[in-house]
């Protein structure tokens, strides 16, 4: 699999649904493509440093590593700038208290997630409602989103549930004293894998 491929496997999958059209809007996937472009670059240049090394050309070596991270920093760069866009445009609706993380990569869901859990806590808020699709959008795709939620859930001390009126949105217990309610990340998981409709993130 290629770096741009596996990008992409990484990203929220699309919906029809209104509040991810946002997921097309050429300026936000020009970006997103332009960070892969530069990522498959830095993957083919690291790759040849390796086989410079190994072949003894030091020189070589050193001058690909260099291009290929000056290629990561430029990737960093264009998926933090479709990060922001993006998030910025889902969230201009949002009630208090939830945020809608489609259009995100992994790491960048759990980083917005991390503040808005943060940003909850000094509020005094109860809970944080998270928007992220229904289902599983590719068999395995619950792989990718347990051991980030085993983190985030781990670092804060939280407890989270699926929404029963919505499996689309995640509810995470925020200086909530119900120790009864919400499930840890292992039945969280499980219960996403049960899901089969639409899709989910990550």
């Amino acid at each position: 699999m290629s770096y741009q491929a596996k990008q992409s496997s990484d990203l929220f999958p699309p919906n029809q649904d209104l509040n991810q059209i946002n997921q097309n809007n050429q300026f936000y996937v020009d970006l997103r493509a332009r960070a892969n472009e530069e990522g498959d670059a830095m993957a083919k240049c690291f790759e040849q440093s390796h086989e410079a090394y190994n072949r003894g050309d030091g020189a070589e070596a050193k001058a690909l590593s260099n291009r290929g991270k000056e290629h990561q920093r430029q990737m960093e760069s264009l998926n933090v700038q479709a990060a922001n866009w993006i998030y910025i445009e889902n969230n201009k609706d949002s009630k208090p208290g939830e945020i809608d993380l489609h259009g995100l990569y992994v790491k960048e869901a759990i980083s917005r997630t991390d503040e808005a859990i943060e940003a909850a806590k000094r509020r005094g808020d109860y809970e944080l409602h998270l928007i992220v699709g229904k289902g599983l959008h590719s068999k395995g795709g619950a792989a990718k989103i347990k051991p980030a939620i085993e983190e985030l859930m781990q670092k804060h001390r939280l407890r989270a549930e699926l929404d029963p009126t919505n499996a689309g949105v995640l509810i995470v217990q925020i200086n909530s004293r119900d120790t009864e309610r919400g499930v840890n990340a292992d039945e969280l998981v499980h219960r996403i894998e049960q899901k089969n409709d639409g899709c989910f993130i990550m």
